[in-house]
């Protein structure tokens, strides 16, 4: 069903993963959806090369051409914008073209992240005191900071509207701490942070802002880490209980097409306890529950 047809929705770092996943769900929907992220078909990102070395990998998997093409099949239309979310001018330009082109904005979608620049195994376990201090760069300057800088922008468009939805993807596991992983943590607290206080100034608009937080996702690097792909992975008993990106999609639609969905504002919403209350499920059919540590 085409809950979300003649919608507008904008899903930035949608070359893989979360993004992908949310803007396919979204197209399916019915919505237009503006794709954003760094990686196209003429060219990667460059910021990988570190992660690539150490994953033993040539390039990241997933471009914004592919995402926007697959979200058009799926029945909707994808739009792919190169952007790069650590250059307020170009996001500046991307907002700009988004109300020329159609004049308002239902869904942002804020999801772009750096954090894997300088992710290693090394570092996963290792004590906050033995953590690189350039995890604050790449998920600090390339992570919170791109959220900010796109609900600055969206802002004022979703203020004059008197309505829209603001979804920021996050990591939530009922204020349990992610052992081994400081920065990662206080991101994605800030993340959540951000989400209640953009609710808080712009609940008097109409407009919803929230937090999702989904399970241990089935990306194309966590499958390439376990050399799986969607067609085995059910063969690897590790990623048991994994979920695909489209499981957090699904929620995404849901919220969207929510007309109480302003009831939620400023909260932080488990994709499986969504999956519950609005009665979707994964693509394999099963309705994973919410994620615990």
């Amino acid at each position: 069903m085409q809950t979300l047809k003649d919608r507008i929705a904008l899903v930035t770092g949608a070359s893989r993963g979360a993004g992908r996943g949310i803007a396919v769900e979204l197209g399916a929907a019915g919505a237009t959806v503006y794709v954003t992220g760094r990686s196209t078909r003429s060219g990667a990102a460059d910021t990988y090369d570190r992660f690539l070395e150490r994953a033993g990998m040539d390039t990241m998997p997933g471009t914004i051409d592919d995402t926007a093409d697959e979200v058009t099949r799926a029945g909707g239309r994808g739009i792919a914008v190169r952007c790069d979310h650590t250059d307020a001018a170009q996001v500046r330009e991307l907002f700009a073209r988004v109300e020329r082109d159609h004049g308002h904005l239902d869904v942002l979608v804020n999801n772009a992240w750096g954090g894997h620049e300088t992710f290693s195994l090394e570092s996963l376990d290792a004590p906050f005191w033995q953590q690189p201090l350039a995890h604050w760069d790449s998920m600090f300057d390339h992570g919170v900071r791109n959220h900010i800088v796109a609900c600055q922008l969206a802002a004022p468009l979703f203020a004059r509207q008197q309505r829209g939805l603001i979804v920021t993807t996050t990591f939530w596991d009922r204020d349990r701490y992610l052992k081994g992983n400081l920065f990662y943590d206080l991101a994605k607290s800030t993340m959540n942070r951000l989400a209640f206080a953009v609710a808080e100034e712009l609940r008097p608009y109409n407009v919803t802002s929230l937090a999702v937080s989904p399970g241990w996702m089935r990306t194309e690097l966590v499958l390439a880490g376990h050399k799986a792909d969607e067609t085995s992975w059910q063969e690897r008993p590790a990623l048991a209980r994994t979920e695909s990106p489209r499981y957090l999609g699904r929620a995404v639609v849901a919220l969207a097409g929510d007309a109480n969905v302003l009831k939620k504002t400023g909260t932080v919403q488990l994709v499986g306890e969504l999956a519950r209350e609005y009665g979707f499920t994964d693509i394999d059919g099963r309705v994973i529950p919410p994620f615990e540590i």
